[in-house]
Parts: structure tokens; sequence; C-alpha cells
């Protein structure tokens, strides 16, 4: 079910269907396109959806679907249902193409269809009875019609053949007597020299000035406008264009008996041709929808048989169509609903662009269910809902006596009648057109009844009352249209998860509204609701600064990984080269080894050669002791002409264990008076004091309490200090530091470990100067920081309680601490 009627004009979508209009090519498409209509069964939408993608695939493809001729042919088949009637040559030649594209088709689709499977199922069932039309309907009319000029074959008939044979005949002749009367009458002066015939109710005739009207004999058939001209048909072609007429009259009725009897044939067939025409109708408008996806970048989503919104770089069609049109660039957005958020608020400030995301949001469901590609990227998930509630614009009537807020009334009495689980709603400006406070009590009261119907909806609002019930009531969240305040200019992105704010004060002061006015209405509305509106900003700035850094993190990231996969390649590259240059190497070896020994094989011979003459021993030891030397020369050379080898990464020798330093001691039980270090930190301190799980712990002259599990017992003296003494300069630095002490951090920007040492500080002067009560900033951003400093303030002594700063005062972005 869909409400209003008039749905299509509130959300963009009859453009939609103008534009898919535009690109069919016959009224029997066109027809289908004004019939689209709003679908809820799932399967019908996925292969009304299926068959788009597949059209979309085949147009990208080398070969397209062959849809060439088509045209509308309903008409002209329903003229000869009728016994004895005709069609009209050009009528038949229509019929004659749309055969060629039943055939082109049928062919296409069974040429892509090997072993029962093809790329394109779905458009293959729809065009299945196109192979059923008998190929020799085409054959029937091709013989005797000649589809490239439009008339009939001399050889449709011998009667036919025959007729046309006399008349060329014929023609002839007239055109015989005609020269010669016209050579005599120019001859004469009767006539200019460059006089030609001319045809007068099918009759060739002369043109004859009046003045010489009587001299040649004939009918005067005609005359010129300008009365200077008779066009007179001369006596002796009389005769023979009286015979010329006659055949002319007879192959008119011949023609007339040929084109009854293809009527006649094709008679019985009309039924078939009729269901392939509309065929043919349903893919040339299934073509529309994939040449409008490629204009505005549709693409196929995931499918569910239930209701699901998780869309990513979301555009609306027409709004990306127009701005394409004068070189501008839409602004998507990504917007995720689910069963435990259904209902999303967005706020933010006027021309913001909230009443454009809502659109979007009906028109690209709307598209998905009329089995229209919408654009958006692949990895985005889209649902079926069963029913679509509009309520955009002003529907203020004279003749129903309806004011803009009745109007809105009546719709949401509507919804809640008709709306149940798996409905989608979509109202701007709820609440508005009426007295603020019980304009936004009742929209409170009225998305109350729709989420415990569990419906599904997105609603636009300025109202504080409805920020703050999406933000504590489950199955609501709340988001905004983010906004620029140093340009001053909307941002058109959709940020889902804070409230977002008006904007109103900015908005005021930028247009040069005059201070004093602008401080008055500060004042009549109080200092604390200005100062939620600044905390929603900071709210709206810290989630733009922690996106911002989630990028720069991921993109480098994303360099990383290329320099490692590079750093990866390389090292594998230089073990590659390392295995070459140990094989060389090993060959060199061998090489040396082989030669070495050589030479001692030949020392050895010399000796045994010479009985161990003492000088001959000592001469064969003086040439291996010369054949060593050259040998260890040729290795260092060798060495030193392998630069890579000289490079090529060594083993590290040592044992890796790392050694005891000595100074610490096995953990065991830690007293009062043990030597302690803080795990983590090289300072010696002594247990003072144990309290349970935790010890206080003298470092110095500064005492501090942590947990035993952080403390190692060592054999360390602590360091000793030289008595000291609180000079006047600490004491006033005291009393100045608790004069300007203020009761609220700031830790956004911080990295965890700065935080948690600002907020150590900051909790032990307030300690120190008796404060009650401190807040402590640190934005909701992915929760890390908060978890940190809360994770610091459980073990921490002297604090009573901490718990979230009030929605309206910034929520969970804000700690407030109790101290004791």
């Amino acid at each position: 079910m869909i409400y209003p009627e008039r749905i299509e004009e509130k959300i963009g979508f009859s453009g939609v269907r103008t534009e898919i209009s535009a690109r069919c090519h016959c009224e029997g498409s066109r027809t289908r396109c004004e019939e689209m209509a709003f679908l809820a069964d799932f399967n019908a939408i996925r292969t009304a959806l299926t068959a788009v993608n597949e059209m979309l695939s085949a147009n990208h493809s080398d070969e397209t679907v062959p849809l060439e001729g088509v045209s509308d042919i309903d008409r002209n088949l329903a003229v000869i249902k009728i016994p004895g009637t005709f069609l009209e040559i050009k009528d038949l030649v229509r019929v004659r193409r749309m055969l060629d594209c039943f055939g082109a088709v049928a062919t296409f689709l069974h040429r892509h269809k090997t072993d029962g499977r093809t790329p394109y199922p779905v458009l293959t069932d729809i065009a299945e009875e196109l192979s059923y039309i008998p190929p020799s309907l085409g054959m029937l009319i091709d013989h005797a019609i000649d589809t490239t000029s439009g008339l009939v074959k001399d050889n449709a008939s011998p009667t036919l053949a025959e007729i046309r044979s006399r008349l060329r005949g014929m023609s002839g002749r007239v055109n015989s007597i005609l020269r010669r009367v016209l050579s005599s009458a120019i001859s004469q002066g009767w006539l200019e020299p460059d006089t030609t015939p001319a045809v007068r109710d099918g009759r060739l005739v002369i043109p004859v000035p009046p003045m010489n009207k009587r001299k040649i004999q004939g009918i005067v058939h005609d005359e010129s406008a300008s009365g200077k001209t008779l066009f007179i048909e001369p006596a002796e072609v009389v005769e023979a264009n009286n015979l010329t007429r006659e055949l002319q009259l007879e192959e008119h009725r011949e023609i007339i008996r040929i084109l009854t009897s293809i009527a006649d044939q094709l008679r019985p067939h009309i039924q078939e041709m009729q269901t392939g025409a509309s065929i043919i109708y349903h893919l040339d408008f299934i073509n529309a929808k994939a040449h409008y996806a490629d204009a505005v970048g549709g693409t196929m989503p995931n499918l569910h048989d239930s209701a699901e919104m998780e869309w990513y770089h979301a555009c609306h069609p027409v709004l990306k169509l127009s701005l394409e049109r004068h070189n501008r660039e839409i602004v998507p957005i990504d917007i995720r609903l689910d069963k435990n958020e259904r209902i999303l608020v967005i706020s933010g400030p006027n021309a913001g662009g909230k009443s454009v995301c809502l659109k979007t949001v009906g028109t690209l469901q709307y598209m998905l269910q009329c089995g229209i590609l919408p654009p958006v990227y692949d990895n985005s998930h889209f649902g079926v809902f069963k029913d679509m509630f509009v309520d955009i614009g002003d529907d203020q009537s004279f003749e129903d006596d309806l004011s803009t807020y009745s109007s809105h009334l009546r719709s949401m009495k509507f919804m809640l009648q008709r709306g149940r689980k798996g409905s989608l709603f979509l109202i701007d400006e709820m609440g508005s057109g009426t007295e603020p406070q019980i304009g936004g009590a009742l929209a409170r009261a009225i998305l109350e009844q729709m989420n415990a119907k569990e419906m599904w909806g997105i609603v636009t609002t300025h109202y504080q009352i409805l920020k703050q019930f999406a933000e504590d009531t489950p199955g609501l969240i709340n988001g905004s249209m983010l906004y620029d305040r140093h340009l001053m200019q909307p941002m058109f992105k959709l940020s889902i998860g804070n409230p977002g704010s008006s904007f109103a004060v900015e908005i005021a002061r930028k247009i040069g509204l005059p201070l004093e006015i602008i401080s008055a209405a500060e004042d009549i509305v109080g200092k604390e609701y200005v100062n939620l509106d600044n905390y929603l900003l900071d709210i709206t700035r810290d989630k733009r600064y922690w996106e911002n850094k989630r990028t720069a993190i991921r993109q480098k990231e994303k360099k990383l990984e290329q320099m490692l996969a590079q750093y990866s390649e390389d090292a594998e590259q230089l073990r590659s080269k390392r295995r070459d240059i140990i094989e060389e190497a090993r060959a060199e070896a061998r090489k040396i080894l082989d030669s070495s020994n050589a030479a001692i094989e030949r020392t050895i011979a010399d000796i045994k050669q010479a009985n161990a003459e003492r000088e001959r021993t000592l001469e064969a030891r003086r040439k291996l002791k010369e054949e060593r030397l050259a040998l260890e020369k040729d290795a260092r050379n060798h060495r030193d002409n392998n630069a890579i080898l000289s490079k090529a990464p060594k083993k590290k020798k040592g044992n890796s264990e790392p050694k005891p330093s000595g100074q610490t001691i096995a953990k065991s039980e830690i007293v009062i008076g043990t030597n302690v270090k803080l795990d983590g930190a090289g300072t010696v301190g002594t247990v003072l004091e144990i309290s349970g799980k935790n010890a206080i712990v003298a470092f110095g002259n500064l005492k501090t309490n942590v947990k035993l599990d952080r403390l190692t017992a060592t054999n360390a003296q602590p360091k000793s200090n030289a008595k000291s003494t609180v000079s006047m300069q600490t004491i006033d630095s005291g009393y100045e530091r608790q004069l300007n002490f203020k009761q609220e951090i700031d830790l956004r920007g911080m990295r965890a470990d700065e935080a948690i040492q600002a907020v150590t500080y900051f909790i032990d002067d307030a300690i120190r100067f008796s404060i009650a009560r401190v807040r402590i900033l640190h934005g909701t951003g992915t929760g890390a920081l908060r978890q940190a400093v809360r994770a610091l303030l459980s073990t921490t002594p002297g604090i009573e309680s901490f718990h979230d700063e009030d929605v309206r005062f910034g929520g969970a972005g804000i700690t407030v601490v109790n101290l004791k």
C-alpha cells in the first residue's frame, strides 16, 4: 500500500518515470512505463530487477539484445482480424520489421544458451514464446513486398507482372507521341524550347501559353495559379492515356487482391504475433530501465525478503542528472537502519539537506520496488516494505477545509491506522504547523505508537523533545545533517548517531541580524538552551574530527601495506640473489679445492720421484707455498669483486635471550616496608600501606595508590633524597592554582596516555581543593577515550560516583564525577 496518491510527485519519482519513458522506442513500451507500479511481492521485485541487470550486462557486452525495428503493430493486427480486410503497404512493412525483431531476439537468446545455462535466464524466460512464431510469415511478406522501397514486387503474381509489362509498353508509346507533338509545337514557335511534359490527374499534359491554346488540339486539364499557363492533353495521346489509366486501375485491383491474400494468410497467426509484440514491448521497457540505470549509476544491490536498509553512496537520481547538466556533483549519503534502530530522527539547519535526504530514501526504495536499479554501491542491502507512507510538503486545501497542520494530522492518522510491522513512513518536519510545545508532544506520542508497531521510518525535525526521545528510546536513533561552522554553509552529509543543531544563532549572525536582537533571543530562551546547542555543535565537530582521523589512519595503513608488500618483494629478491651468490661461491670453492688438490698431487709426485731428496723436497714445498699464496690472492680478488655477496645478510650470532638484571627478585607476598617497582617504570618505592588489592607506595616525596598486581618486589633501595622544605613560592603557586582551577577539563584530541595523565592531575587538584563535582569532556568518537578515563576513575580513591551528563548538555560525550 502506498499513501498518498500523489506520492510520486512528493518524493520526486515522477521525474524517474518521465526519463524512462523518454528512453522507450514505441507506444507499447511507454504504456508499460505508465503502468509501472509499487510492488510488495519479493519474487516479483527480484525478477524485475534481475531482468534489468541482465539487460544492463548485455548492453555492456560485445553484442546487445537486438531490438532494432521495434514499433507498434497492435492496431495493424486488429485491422486484419476481420475477413476481407488488408493492411496498407507501410503498415505491412512495419509488421515485417517486428517479425524480424521476433526472430533476432529469439536467436540471440538461444545462441547464448549452452548446456542449459545462460547469462540471461530471466530475459530468456520472458522471450520464450517468440520461438513459437513461424519464420514463414516473414517470407510470405518478403515474396510480395520490397521493404526497402515500400512497393509491391512485379513478381508478386503473374497477373501483376503482365499488367506492369503492358503499362511500361503503353508508357513508351505515350512518351513517343508526346515528344513528336512537342517537337512540332516548338519548331512552329508555339512553345518554349525547354518545355517538358507534366502530369495532371494522372495524365501526361503539355504546358501551353494561353495565346497558343487554339493551335494545339486536345483537352485542357488545368490552369496555373497565375493564369499564364494552360495544361493541355494533346488529342494524339488521349486514347493512349485512357488505356494507361485502365491498366493502372487493373494494377491497383491486383495489388489489393495480393494484400488481401497476405492478410488472409497472416490472420490465423494474429494471436501469436500479438503475444510476440507484447514481449518485445516488455523487453524494450526493460532496456529503457537499463539505459536509465547507466545514466544515474544504478546497480544491483543485495536484496532481502524483509525490512532492511543499509545503503552506501545513495543519490537522488533526478537531482543527480540535474546537477550533472550544470557540471556539478551530488553529495551522496550513507544510511543504515536495522531491527534495533528502525526509526531515524534527522535534525539540522534549514536548507541543510534534510528534505532531500528524505526524498532520496523514498525515491530509491520506490524505484527498487518498481523494478528499477537504484543508484547506490553494489554492496548496499535493500529490504522489501509492505507499505510506504509519505508526508512531505503542504497538502492544505480550501475545498476540503484543511490547514497545513490539519493535513499533517490526517496523514498521521492514516499511517497509525494502516501502519504495521514492515511499513515504511517518511515524515518531513514532524509536528510543525502549530504551537511548538503541543506539536512536539503530539509528534512524540505518534512516534511512540509507530515504534510500538515496529514500523520503520525517517522523520525530520527541529524539536528538542524529539531529539531527546530518540536518544532515550530503543528502536529510535538520532541523525544530523552536517554544517560547516567556519564557512557557514551546509555540507549535505548525513551523520547517524547524534542529533544536529539548527544553527539558528549562527545563521542569524551570518545574515547580519543586529547583535542586540540575537542577545535578547538568547536571554529569552536561557543560557542552558543555548549551551545545549553549543554542545551539539561540539559533538558534531568531534565526530567530524574523528572521522577525518580515521580516514587519515586508513590512508596511512594502506600506504604501510603497500610499503610492506614492496619490502617483502625486495626481501625475496635479495634472498634469491643471496642463493645465487652462495651457489656461485660454492662453485668457485670447488674449483679452488680441485686446483689445490691438483697442486698437492703434483708436489707429492715430485717428492716421490726425487726419492725424498732434501733439496727437491724443499723445492716442492716452496712451489706448494707459492701455489697456496696464489690461490689465497685469487680468493681475495673474488671476494672483492662480489659486492652483492659482501652486502648479503649474515646470520646474527649470540644468544637472544634477555639477561637477568639481578636487581629484581621473584614476585612474592608484598608487605608494608617492601621495596617495589611499578611495572613499566624503573623508580624504586616503599610500600606504606596495604588496603585489599591496592597499596599506597611512596616514590620519593610522591605517594600514590596503585594495584598490587602492578608492583614487583626488588632488592634495590630507593634513592635517598635530602630533606626538602616548602618555599613560600611553592605555597603561593598552590594558592594561584586553586584560584584558577576550572571544574571542567577538555580531553578531545589527546591520546589515551596524555588524557590519563591530565585526568590524574585534574582529579588530584579537585580533591585537594575540596571540589564536590567536576566534568570531563572526552567526546563520543569510538568510545576508547571514554573507556580509558572511566577505568582510571574506578581505581582512584576519593571518588564517590561518576555518570553520563544529561543528554541536553552533552550526554555520553561528557562524564560527571562526584567527589567525596
